[in-house]
Protein backbone atom coordinates (compact mmCIF):
# COMPACT_ATOMS: atom_id res chain seq x y z
CA UNK A 1 0.00 0.00 0.00
CA UNK A 2 0.84 3.66 -0.73
CA UNK A 3 2.86 5.07 2.07
CA UNK A 4 0.16 7.28 2.84
CA UNK A 5 -2.68 4.87 2.41
CA UNK A 6 -6.26 4.53 3.06
CA UNK A 7 -7.51 5.29 6.31
CA UNK A 8 -7.62 2.62 8.94
CA UNK A 9 -8.65 2.36 12.50
CA UNK A 10 -5.40 3.10 14.66
CA UNK A 11 -7.09 6.28 16.51
CA UNK A 12 -10.41 6.03 15.67
CA UNK A 13 -11.56 3.95 18.82
CA UNK A 14 -9.15 5.96 21.53
CA UNK A 15 -11.23 7.06 24.24
CA UNK A 16 -8.02 9.07 25.89
CA UNK A 17 -5.14 10.32 24.48
CA UNK A 18 -1.70 11.75 25.99
CA UNK A 19 -0.81 14.69 23.62
CA UNK A 20 3.18 16.03 23.72
CA UNK A 21 3.20 19.27 20.63
CA UNK A 22 6.78 21.09 20.86
CA UNK A 23 6.30 25.02 19.65
CA UNK A 24 2.44 24.59 20.21
CA UNK A 25 2.03 28.42 20.93
CA UNK A 26 2.80 29.74 17.49
CA UNK A 27 1.86 28.79 13.97
CA UNK A 28 1.69 25.29 12.77
CA UNK A 29 2.10 24.08 16.70
CA UNK A 30 -1.21 26.33 17.82
CA UNK A 31 -3.05 25.04 14.59
CA UNK A 32 -2.26 20.96 15.45
CA UNK A 33 -3.33 21.93 19.32
CA UNK A 34 -6.59 23.71 18.58
CA UNK A 35 -7.17 20.77 15.28
CA UNK A 36 -6.93 17.42 17.49
CA UNK A 37 -9.35 14.97 16.37
CA UNK A 38 -10.02 13.22 19.47
CA UNK A 39 -9.95 13.58 23.27
CA UNK A 40 -6.78 14.63 24.83
CA UNK A 41 -4.57 15.50 27.58
CA UNK A 42 -2.22 18.02 25.88
CA UNK A 43 1.67 19.18 26.87
CA UNK A 44 2.71 22.21 24.89
CA UNK A 45 6.49 22.25 25.21
CA UNK A 46 7.50 25.69 24.11
CA UNK A 47 9.45 28.95 25.59
CA UNK A 48 6.03 31.28 25.84
CA UNK A 49 3.27 29.12 26.32
CA UNK A 50 -0.45 30.72 26.63
CA UNK A 51 -1.75 27.48 24.34
CA UNK A 52 -5.89 27.25 25.39
CA UNK A 53 -6.39 24.08 27.71
CA UNK A 54 -2.78 22.78 27.63
CA UNK A 55 -0.15 22.39 29.92
CA UNK A 56 2.88 24.25 29.64
CA UNK A 57 6.19 22.99 29.90
CA UNK A 58 8.57 26.21 29.32
CA UNK A 59 11.44 25.26 27.82
CA UNK A 60 14.07 26.89 25.11
CA UNK A 61 14.62 23.64 23.00
CA UNK A 62 18.14 25.08 21.49
CA UNK A 63 19.38 24.67 25.07
CA UNK A 64 20.28 21.29 25.85
CA UNK A 65 20.57 21.85 29.18
CA UNK A 66 16.47 22.01 29.41
CA UNK A 67 15.93 18.92 27.07
CA UNK A 68 16.03 16.54 30.42
CA UNK A 69 12.75 18.66 31.11
CA UNK A 70 10.74 17.48 28.87
CA UNK A 71 12.23 13.91 29.59
CA UNK A 72 11.37 14.02 32.90
CA UNK A 73 7.72 15.22 31.62
CA UNK A 74 7.28 12.62 29.35
CA UNK A 75 8.37 9.94 32.21
CA UNK A 76 5.92 11.64 34.85
CA UNK A 77 2.89 11.55 33.11
CA UNK A 78 3.16 8.46 31.83
CA UNK A 79 2.85 7.08 34.96
CA UNK A 80 -0.12 7.90 35.79
CA UNK A 81 -2.14 8.07 32.84
CA UNK A 82 -4.83 5.79 32.11
CA UNK A 83 -5.42 6.52 28.74
CA UNK A 84 -5.56 4.74 25.26
CA UNK A 85 -2.41 6.45 23.55
CA UNK A 86 0.30 9.09 23.60
CA UNK A 87 1.47 10.94 21.03
CA UNK A 88 4.57 13.64 20.27
CA UNK A 89 4.67 15.75 17.64
CA UNK A 90 8.06 17.23 17.37
CA UNK A 91 7.31 20.73 15.50
CA UNK A 92 10.10 23.19 17.17
CA UNK A 93 12.30 24.89 14.43
CA UNK A 94 13.71 27.71 13.74
CA UNK A 95 14.70 29.57 10.41
CA UNK A 96 17.00 32.15 11.60
CA UNK A 97 19.62 32.94 11.07
CA UNK A 98 19.19 33.51 7.28
CA UNK A 99 22.10 33.94 5.61
CA UNK A 100 25.34 32.13 3.81
CA UNK A 101 27.34 29.64 6.22
CA UNK A 102 30.19 31.92 7.22
CA UNK A 103 28.28 34.94 6.68
CA UNK A 104 26.28 34.70 9.46
CA UNK A 105 26.31 35.15 13.79
CA UNK A 106 28.41 31.91 15.25
CA UNK A 107 25.81 31.87 18.04
CA UNK A 108 22.44 31.95 15.58
CA UNK A 109 23.75 29.07 13.74
CA UNK A 110 24.65 26.95 16.77
CA UNK A 111 21.21 27.72 18.26
CA UNK A 112 19.86 26.58 14.76
CA UNK A 113 21.56 23.29 14.85
CA UNK A 114 20.84 22.51 18.02
CA UNK A 115 17.30 22.94 17.71
CA UNK A 116 16.71 21.56 14.08
CA UNK A 117 18.61 18.65 14.32
CA UNK A 118 20.00 17.97 17.96
CA UNK A 119 16.90 18.15 20.10
CA UNK A 120 14.57 16.93 17.30
CA UNK A 121 16.90 13.77 17.99
CA UNK A 122 17.24 13.74 21.82
CA UNK A 123 13.87 14.65 22.49
CA UNK A 124 12.46 11.70 19.85
CA UNK A 125 14.83 9.19 21.62
CA UNK A 126 13.68 10.37 24.70
CA UNK A 127 10.11 9.82 24.03
CA UNK A 128 10.69 5.81 23.13
CA UNK A 129 12.31 5.26 26.19
CA UNK A 130 9.95 6.95 28.36
CA UNK A 131 6.83 4.68 26.13
CA UNK A 132 9.83 1.44 25.89
CA UNK A 133 7.73 -0.55 28.13
CA UNK A 134 4.11 0.52 27.76
CA UNK A 135 1.27 -1.12 25.85
CA UNK A 136 -0.66 1.81 24.66
CA UNK A 137 -0.70 2.96 21.23
CA UNK A 138 2.50 5.06 20.36
CA UNK A 139 2.87 7.55 17.95
CA UNK A 140 6.27 9.94 17.19
CA UNK A 141 5.30 12.51 14.21
CA UNK A 142 8.31 14.54 13.22
CA UNK A 143 7.08 17.40 11.48
CA UNK A 144 10.01 18.09 8.47
CA UNK A 145 10.77 20.57 5.72
CA UNK A 146 10.98 20.01 1.99
CA UNK A 147 13.78 22.10 2.60
CA UNK A 148 15.63 18.61 4.01
CA UNK A 149 15.57 17.57 0.04
CA UNK A 150 16.16 20.72 -1.49
CA UNK A 151 18.96 22.56 -0.87
CA UNK A 152 18.20 26.34 -0.58
CA UNK A 153 21.14 28.94 -0.28
CA UNK A 154 20.76 30.53 3.18
CA UNK A 155 19.49 27.75 5.05
CA UNK A 156 21.93 25.17 5.45
CA UNK A 157 21.71 24.75 8.90
CA UNK A 158 17.92 24.51 8.36
CA UNK A 159 17.88 22.01 5.09
CA UNK A 160 20.39 20.11 6.94
CA UNK A 161 18.39 19.76 10.75
CA UNK A 162 15.58 18.84 8.45
CA UNK A 163 17.42 16.31 6.17
CA UNK A 164 18.73 14.86 9.28
CA UNK A 165 15.60 14.22 11.05
CA UNK A 166 14.09 12.26 8.09
CA UNK A 167 17.11 10.29 7.65
CA UNK A 168 16.53 9.45 12.00
CA UNK A 169 12.94 9.07 10.81
CA UNK A 170 13.76 6.24 8.95
CA UNK A 171 16.44 4.40 10.91
CA UNK A 172 14.59 4.26 13.89
CA UNK A 173 11.04 3.18 11.98
CA UNK A 174 13.22 -0.19 11.33
CA UNK A 175 13.89 -0.30 14.82
CA UNK A 176 10.46 0.55 16.10
CA UNK A 177 9.39 -3.03 13.65
CA UNK A 178 11.11 -4.92 16.18
CA UNK A 179 9.12 -4.22 19.34
CA UNK A 180 5.85 -5.38 19.85
CA UNK A 181 4.33 -2.96 19.91
CA UNK A 182 5.97 -0.99 18.62
CA UNK A 183 6.16 3.17 18.19
CA UNK A 184 5.11 4.16 14.88
CA UNK A 185 7.43 6.88 13.62
CA UNK A 186 7.07 9.15 10.83
CA UNK A 187 8.63 12.41 9.47
CA UNK A 188 5.70 14.84 7.46
CA UNK A 189 6.97 18.07 5.58
CA UNK A 190 3.84 20.19 5.71
CA UNK A 191 4.79 23.00 2.87
CA UNK A 192 4.68 26.30 2.37
CA UNK A 193 1.57 27.80 5.47
CA UNK A 194 0.67 31.07 6.11
CA UNK A 195 2.66 31.47 9.56
CA UNK A 196 5.26 33.93 11.03
CA UNK A 197 7.89 31.32 9.60
CA UNK A 198 7.17 32.40 5.65
CA UNK A 199 6.97 35.97 7.04
CA UNK A 200 10.12 35.65 8.14
CA UNK A 201 11.53 34.21 4.61
CA UNK A 202 9.50 36.89 2.94
CA UNK A 203 11.25 39.12 5.03
CA UNK A 204 14.84 38.19 4.11
CA UNK A 205 17.28 40.19 2.34
CA UNK A 206 17.94 38.81 -1.30
CA UNK A 207 21.16 38.75 -0.79
CA UNK A 208 21.19 36.45 2.61
CA UNK A 209 18.33 34.42 1.00
CA UNK A 210 18.23 34.77 -2.78
CA UNK A 211 14.81 32.22 -2.75
CA UNK A 212 13.16 35.24 -1.59
CA UNK A 213 11.02 36.02 -4.07
CA UNK A 214 9.68 32.59 -4.63
CA UNK A 215 8.29 33.28 -1.28
CA UNK A 216 6.80 36.58 -1.92
CA UNK A 217 4.92 35.50 -4.94
CA UNK A 218 3.58 32.11 -3.37
CA UNK A 219 2.20 34.88 -0.66
CA UNK A 220 1.32 36.95 -3.38
CA UNK A 221 -0.53 34.53 -4.94
CA UNK A 222 -2.72 33.30 -2.29
CA UNK A 223 -0.55 29.48 -2.19
CA UNK A 224 -0.16 29.65 1.26
CA UNK A 225 -1.83 27.06 2.92
CA UNK A 226 -3.77 27.60 5.99
CA UNK A 227 -2.53 26.24 8.96
CA UNK A 228 -5.31 24.58 10.56
CA UNK A 229 -5.92 22.51 7.32
CA UNK A 230 -2.46 21.13 6.99
CA UNK A 231 -2.83 20.13 10.91
CA UNK A 232 -5.55 18.40 10.23
CA UNK A 233 -4.07 16.55 7.21
CA UNK A 234 -0.97 15.63 9.55
CA UNK A 235 -3.63 14.70 12.34
CA UNK A 236 -4.72 11.97 9.80
CA UNK A 237 -1.85 10.20 9.34
CA UNK A 238 -2.59 8.83 12.81
CA UNK A 239 -5.73 6.86 11.78
CA UNK A 240 -4.00 6.03 8.42
CA UNK A 241 -1.76 2.84 7.40
CA UNK A 242 1.44 4.13 7.32
CA UNK A 243 4.31 2.51 7.03
CA UNK A 244 7.07 3.01 10.12
CA UNK A 245 9.74 5.06 9.21
CA UNK A 246 7.80 7.00 6.36
CA UNK A 247 9.41 10.21 5.08
CA UNK A 248 6.09 11.80 3.61
CA UNK A 249 5.20 15.62 2.18
CA UNK A 250 1.79 16.80 2.80
CA UNK A 251 1.13 17.05 -1.02
CA UNK A 252 1.24 13.40 -1.26
CA UNK A 253 -0.87 12.80 0.94
CA UNK A 254 -4.75 12.09 0.04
Amino acid sequence: MDQAGAPGNAVGAFRRMLVWISGASAGLGAALAATIPFDAELVDISRRGGTPGTHHVAVDLANPDMWPLVEEDFNRRLATFDGDGVVFVHNAATLTPLGPAGAVSTAEYTRNVLLNSAAAQVLGHAFLRAVADSKLEQHLVMVSSGAGRRPHEGESSYCAGKAALDQWVRAVGLEQQRRNPGCRVISVAPGAIDTDMQAELRAARADMFPEVYRFRQLEAEGRLAKPEDVARTIWSLLDRDVANGAVLHVRDIT
